[in-house]
């Protein structure tokens, strides 16, 4: 059983290997294949630079705060914050001249970039600055260095956890002396409590929409603290991990949210270590030192041109002294790190953040990891190296990882730790009371993925609209000509008949304050949605019809369907945009897509799509009997004239 263990965590490295490959051959594409120009326009550089603010940051690096041209703020840009750029001059003499850096953060003109060198190089006050994106390897050398180590352990907790986790034992529970509960939890919800306390090694909680999850484990953490000194827990990505960190602030507890400060969502920055340093009484005395080392590098910057021997000896002993200067701020601020980390009952970081620096050689006795369904699993396995036992929680039946390989997920990179789990290990908790939407929308993926578990609250059960009670509705293009068609860029799809459609089905909805969500699996076609309904928006209105139009338009929100996971609204519209001759419907086969999108409606769900494309997949196929059975199909004549 062993050396199947071994054997999968291996076939898992190479997968992932390819996968890596792919990705890297994708960016360096991007650089190779395009002058500047055009690799502006393709969102992986920025030329020319104004470099707005520089100085000095934590660990007293320094950084700057570049902007670019605001004619270049037409092109979409694929930059983020902590991704690597490479600093390039374009000044005469100074072609070959770069240096590395991580942004810190980034919006459509402006970007700040750390470096981690003790100064800048001359170069860069000779302007004509550029930046390009870097491919990152931080993400993968972890994982990687992850699966190096599981495979090679020979004994200890961590072999023990690999084992049991991958099936190779069973895993182990205790009887709890009482049976702990909490009043805010249902039924469903109480037992994943008790499962996770009596858990001594994994724990599984299977969180359909709107089942209340985020409430489950705030309340099991709250429980498990009870017993245990700190916990860290989880996400593959910040959003997740800022919902999570938040949720659990807002039940009382001591939070640290470790990872990026420009990632960070506002609500939680005052929970980053470096709004705790402030915090600190002995923070002034880093500032102090920081200060005095800046002071002395201008000094020294006076000798940067023409001088001899005798100043460049004086530049060297002012450096130093700057260099002694920040050793002594940066070990004074290890020190308040570890006294703000020790004072958390809870430590929030992502997946890969868990390999921070301020958590070396930090263990934890639970580690919580939501979402699991959405992070690879090398990814979890990275965090689950700090952890005496692990509690798994999320979907399999929602979005599962990004994966770019064809090959890489042929060979099982999209399967996540958390499927992998549920189908090894007996005692899964699954919560089965949703509190989202009305049970007509919930129904289709019930039968579908839940196996007709779940069961609506009664207090969403009925409920719709005011003055709209029809829930659910398909509206089938079939036969009007509404074709698909490449975006812009050619990179994806986009069918303006569609939203013709939903233009229209907006100005015959009720009067009235509520939330309004517009989904589509395609890019091309939500950036065309995103500027009829939100760019225009502000356009002068003209006539009542249209007064009444736009007064919704201030509710919606049009967005990918993969951003939409973890969010809701009361009213969805979903434009399918697939319509072509052949029956090809893509990357819609990825029913867990279609999953989350369908449940993000509370009250009414609009779905837009061709039946002639769609019907030969037996997933839509039974969608649009689903439809028919209670009522809700449509054709989309109705709404053209």
């Amino acid at each position: 059983m062993e050396q199947r263990v071994i054997d999968e965590l291996g076939l898992l490295a190479k997968a992932l290997r390819i996968e890596q490959k792919e990705d890297f051959e994708l960016h360096k594409a991007w650089l190779e294949k395009s002058n500047i120009q055009e690799r502006k326009k393709n969102g992986v550089t920025w030329f020319p630079l104004r470099i707005t603010e520089t100085g000095y940051g934590l660990g007293a690096y320094p950084f700057m705060v570049v902007e670019r041209n605001i004619t270049d703020h037409q092109f979409h840009h694929k930059f983020q914050s902590a991704s690597p750029i490479n600093l390039f001059s374009a000044a005469p003499g100074n072609e070959q001249s770069t240096i590395n850096g991580i942004i810190g953060y980034v919006d459509g003109q402006r970007m700040k970039i750390t470096f981690y060198v003790d100064e800048l190089p001359d170069w860069v006050d000779d302007g004509k600055l550029g930046v390009n994106l870097m491919f990152d390897t931080k993400t993968y050398d972890e994982m990687f260095k992850a699966l190096n180590y599981l495979i090679n352990i020979e004994k200890g907790r961590t072999k023990e956890l690999r084992d049991i986790i991958l099936g190779a034992q069973e895993a182990k529970y205790i009887t709890p002396k009482t049976q702990a509960s909490s009043p805010k939890l249902n039924e469903s919800q109480n037992a994943a409590l008790r499962t996770i306390i009596a858990a001594q090694d994994i724990a599984a909680v299977h969180g359909p929409p709107g089942t209340g999850k985020t409430t489950t484990l705030v309340e099991t953490i709250s429980e498990l603290l009870k017993e245990e000194k700190q916990i860290m827990v989880c996400a593959p990505s910040n959003a997740a991990t800022d919902h999570l960190a938040r949720s659990l602030k807002d039940k009382g507890l001591r939070v640290v949210r470790i990872g990026n400060l420009a990632k960070v969502e506002q609500d939680n920055s005052e929970l980053t270590v470096d709004a705790l340093l402030n915090r600190e009484r002995d923070f002034k005395q880093i500032r102090e030192l920081k200060k005095r080392a800046s002071e002395l590098r201008k000094m020294g910057g006076k000798y940067k041109r023409s001088f001899g021997r005798e100043e460049a000896e004086q530049r060297k002993l002012i450096m130093q002294e700057a260099k002694n200067l920040n050793k002594e701020a940066r070990e004074l601020e290890n020190y308040l790190v570890e006294k703000v980390l020790d004072n958390a009952q809870v430590i929030a970081c992502t997946l890969i953040g868990s390999t921070s620096n301020y958590l070396e050689g930090r263990k934890f006795s639970t580690v919580v990891i939501d979402e699991a369904g959405q992070g690879i699993e090398p990814a979890v396995w990275v965090a689950i190296l700090k952890a005496e036992k692990v509690v798994l929680a999320g979907d399999p039946f929602q979005l599962p990882p990004t994966v770019k390989s064809r090959d890489a997920e042929k060979m099982g990179l999209t399967v996540t730790l958390l499927e992998k789990v549920i189908k090894r290990h007996a005692r899964i908790d699954l919560l089965r009371t949703q509190y989202r939407m009305n049970e007509q929308i919930m129904a289709f993926s019930n039968k579908k993925f839940y196996d007709n578990k779940l069961e609506a609250a009664a207090s969403v059960k009925d409920w719709f609209l005011e003055g709209s009670p029809q829930i659910v509705e398909f509206i089938d293009t079939a036969g009007c000509g509404f074709e698909e068609k490449p975006g812009e860029s050619n990179e994806s799809l986009c069918n303006s008949g569609e939203i013709e459609i939903i233009q229209k089905h907006l100005e015959s909805l009720p009067a009235g304050s509520y939330s309004i969500g517009i989904i589509s699996p395609y890019r091309a076609q939500v950036e065309l949605m995103t500027e009829e309904f939100v760019t225009n928006k502000k356009r002068s209105i003209d006539n009542e019809l249209e007064l009444h139009s736009e007064k919704k338009k201030d509710n919606i929100t049009v967005n990918t369907v993969d951003s939409f996971q973890g969010q809701e609204r009361d009213v969805i519209y979903i434009s399918l945009v697939r319509s072509n001759e052949t029956g090809e419907i893509g990357f819609l086969k990825d029913y867990r897509r279609m999953n989350v999108a369908m449940t993000r409606a509370r009250k009414k769900l609009i779905i837009i799509g061709d039946s002639a494309t769609l019907g030969n997949d037996r997933f839509y196929s039974e969608l649009l009997e689903y439809a028919e059975s209670i009522g809700s199909y449509k054709t989309a004549w109705e709404f053209l004239y």
